[in-house]
């Protein structure tokens, strides 16, 4: 069986690396030359633990192909994935230029039917412009070639998306067709045989779960956060509210965790173009506008936190950040709330000195030389006046606390991600402050 799947990006590139793992024949589509020759030579344009080995493995295999001719990709093809980006509009909007030219472009070169899948995060509707798009390039060749769309939305978790893909907790598809199921079941056959549920629904079901579920988990993120922040009011303990209300089976303890907001590809686009949907069919989702509002506000709490520290005066000290992506185990910064935190600090005169175990190359094209990149976690430390940490790598869950001690200009410790147990840094003569737990700190 023959695919196609265009766009290498994050989705393209794990989703083609995956389907030919399980012996399809797949064809990555780009436009950009450089991007396709360098993945012909086994040089990843991201970084996602085990894609390297598997694009290697199924290239050598001759499994999967890289072009940037979508005319030849699609010959002999079953079915063709548009997995290209669909970044936000400045109204929240998700842009689907790119999404619907692969639509014509497809309708411009297909000889045979096929199904046209989009796997890119898209709105309610989307599928029915990508088959008017692509009906329109047919009418403009007069001919008369059937086809089929369907949506298929991924639920990758960016340094786990090997196996989220592989072993699925759920696969959605959207179909109106029955001869687009079968196509769609002969595709997602291994995963069949292995026993991952599969869950067909119509296209706008489908369209409307991915954003959903993402919804949803953005929800319980901000939804922990203001109750985090109550918390230093009132004197409660979040790790504490957290297990309580997690050991509720109705609850559940995922996404409970408190910190400094999300960030990523996903949430923050995807909670936007929900919203923006809402108000297109005029139903305002009042409470996915709220999950914003706090999320925005906090990445702005641990900036907060040491401002509130050395009295709104950081001219000339030097903070230290410890993580730059917006989560454990990728490169993604974008959206990362230490974006907001640098960008205060060096408004308010401070200086950064920063450690990412893989992100630094990508802060670097997003920040220049504004910041200090170390080469690692102690580096930073030199005659630091405090220490952030931002992102939760396992490297910093134990770290040195005697070096760290020695190597501070000020033993300063403000935890974002809430990985120290407070009485470990207390006795060691630190100033410490986290997400949500009583404030109770040595001074120094």
């Amino acid at each position: 069986m023959n695919i196609s799947i265009v766009g290498t990006g994050y989705v393209g590139l794990v989703s083609g690396a995956c389907f030919a793992e399980t012996g399809i024949t797949t064809t990555c589509v780009d436009i950009d030359t450089v991007k396709i020759e360098n993945l012909k030579k086994g040089i990843i344009p991201i970084y996602e633990p085990g894609l390297d080995e598997l694009v290697t493995k199924n290239v050598e295999k001759e499994r999967l192909f890289f072009t940037t001719s979508l005319a030849e990709s699609i010959k002999n093809c079953s079915a063709v994935f548009i997995a290209v980006g669909t970044p936000p509009d400045e109204d929240g909007s998700a842009d689907l230029k790119y999404v619907l030219e692969v639509a014509r472009e497809v309708g411009r070169t297909m000889n045979d039917y096929l199904v046209l899948i989009t796997k890119s995060t898209v709105p309610i509707g989307t599928s029915e412009k990508v088959r008017q798009a692509c009906q329109e390039e047919l009418d403009k060749r007069g001919v008369s070639i059937e086809f089929d769309i369907a949506s298929n939305p991924e639920f990758l978790k960016e340094g786990a998306a090997i196996a989220d893909f592989l072993r699925p907790e759920r696969i959605v598809i959207g179909v109106d067709s029955q001869r687009a199921e079968d196509v769609l079941r002969k595709i997602y056959k291994p995963f069949l045989l292995n026993g991952h549920p599969i869950i067909f629904m119509n296209i706008s079901s489908s369209e409307l779960t991915k954003y959903a579920a993402n919804a949803m988990l953005a929800t319980r993120i901000s939804f922990m956060n203001d109750v985090a922040n109550l918390c230093e009011i009132v004197g409660a303990d979040i790790n504490m509210v957290r297990k309580g209300i997690g050991s509720d089976s109705r609850i559940g303890n995922k996404f409970l965790y408190a910190g400094i907001g999300y960030g990523g590809s996903c949430f923050p686009k995807d909670v936007k173009a929900l919203i923006k949907t809402g108000d297109d069919y005029k139903h305002p989702l009042q409470l996915l506008k709220a999950v914003e509002e706090i999320n925005d506000k906090q990445k702005s709490v641990l900036f907060n936190k040491l401002s509130t520290y050395f009295d709104a005066n950081l001219q000339g000290k030097k903070i230290a950040i410890w993580g730059l992506s917006f989560k454990p185990n990728t490169d993604d910064m974008r959206e990362a709330p230490s974006l907001v935190i640098i960008n205060k600090i060096l408004e308010a005169g401070g200086t950064v000195h920063a450690y990412d175990p893989v992100a630094s190359e990508e802060a670097k094209r997003i920040l220049g030389d504004s910041i200090t990149y170390c080469s690692n976690q102690y580096d930073a430390l030199n005659d630091a006046d405090a220490l952030l940490i931002v992102t939760e790598w396992r490297e910093f869950r134990i770290p040195n606390f005697e070096i760290m001690a020695k190597l501070m200009k000020q033993k300063v410790l403000f935890d974002g991600r809430n990985i120290y147990e407070k009485e470990d840094v207390l006795t060691q003569g630190f100033y410490y402050e986290c997400i949500g737990r009583p404030l109770t700190k040595n001074k120094t």
